[in-house]
Order: structure tokens, then sequence, then C-alpha cells
């Protein structure tokens, strides 16, 4: 699919294994999240910009590389995103961070805003918006209109499991924005649940129903 890049790394595959299991809790499926999101981070920032600096080693002076990361934007949707957001925080200490709270509607399945807080952003901002999963991609296409009205050009978006559907949605309105997850799963249910996935990320997250 355009734009997909699923990282497939025994690690990854391995703990999220562990996270699928129904009987894991909370602590552990936090970890876990950390983790994984800390692997994916790997490949999302791939294509991050870096300027030449001129630095001295030991023995004489080279040109290094330096990643800006002040110019860096982490954006979670709340609330499941906020499990992903300490380990994009530990690679890149000094990024922004900002939050949109969309929800699902229950009947319509259509995103509903109810926070957004963001740092200044502009077209030479990078972006990662973190979602753990990218379900029907109507909250994850809302967070990225967000963001383009801001000003923001450089877009990626990070998810622990993706469904096709979540996918196309992203091909027909955003298609200009990268995709890194662990793993494309089947399909959704009725509901909107990623099939087979792991329930919902935000309740096991925090034992909340």
């Amino acid at each position: 699919m355009k734009n997909l890049h699923v990282v497939d790394h025994p690690l990854i595959k391995h703990k999220l294994t562990i996270m699928r299991n129904k009987n894991t809790g909370p602590k552990e499926f936090r970890e876990l999240l950390r983790e994984i999101t800390f692997l994916l981070a790997y490949e999302a920032t791939r294509n991050i910009e870096t300027v030449e600096i001129e630095i001295e080693t030991p023995l004489e002076k080279i040109i290094g590389f330096a990643i800006e990361d002040k110019k860096v934007v982490v954006v979670p949707i709340l609330r499941a995103g906020l499990g992903m957001v300490d380990s994009i925080l530990e690679l890149l200490p000094n990024a922004s961070v900002g939050h949109v709270g969309v929800y699902r509607d229950p009947e319509t399945l259509k995103p509903v805003q109810y926070y957004c807080k963001l740092p200044p952003i502009d077209n030479s901002s990078t972006v990662f918006v973190l979602d753990p999963m990218l379900a029907t991609g109507f909250s994850g296409v809302h967070a990225v209109k967000i963001l383009k009205d801001r000003g923001a050009k450089n877009i990626v978006f990070v998810s622990l499991i993706a469904a096709p559907e979540g996918v196309q949605q992203f091909n027909i309105h955003c298609p200009d924005v990268p995709i890194y997850t662990a793993c494309l799963d089947r399909q959704l249910n009725e509901h909107g649940y990623i099939l087979p996935g792991l329930g919902d990320a935000g309740d096991r997250l925090y034992r909340t129903k």
C-alpha cells in the first residue's frame, strides 16, 4: 500500500505478540508499547533532516551531522498516543509536544475533536503523529488536517497496528504522509476495531472500559 512502511523485525514481532495476549496487564502493556515505539522511531526518523557541524575529535577536526530537534514536533492523539511519547522524546529530547484529543463516535465511527493544543509549527517542522491503532483512519486523518492547517508540510504517522481500511483513508486524503507501523492486520470488525488486533489500546493502557 502506498506510503505504508511495516517495520518487520523479530524484536517487534516478539513484543507485539505479548501485547496482543488478553492476559497481558497494563504495566507490561505500557512497557512494551514504549519499547516498540522506540524501535519504530528508528525507522520513522530515517529521513529527518540533518545539518553539518564542525567538531573536534581527540585527534582532529571533522564535519559531523546534527539533528535540529527543536524543529521536531511530537503530537500524540489522546489518549492512547500518550503511551508512545516518551520513546520519541528519549531519542529527540528537545522536541516540542502538542496534543490532539479525538474520540470516535460509536454510532458513526467519525472523529469528534474535544481538545487541541499545539506548539508553533511551520513548513520547516517535522511532525510525528502518534496513535497505537490506525483503525478507520478517521482520527488520524483529522489530526493531520489540523496540522496542515497550522502550516505543517512534513508529517509522519506512527502506529503500532494498522488496518487496511485506515491505510486506505490516508492514501485518499493524505497521500503525502508516510505511515510507519509494526503490523498491518487483516480488517476491521463492524464496530471499527482491528482484527485480530489487541483490543482498545487506551483501555489496556489505563485499565478503563
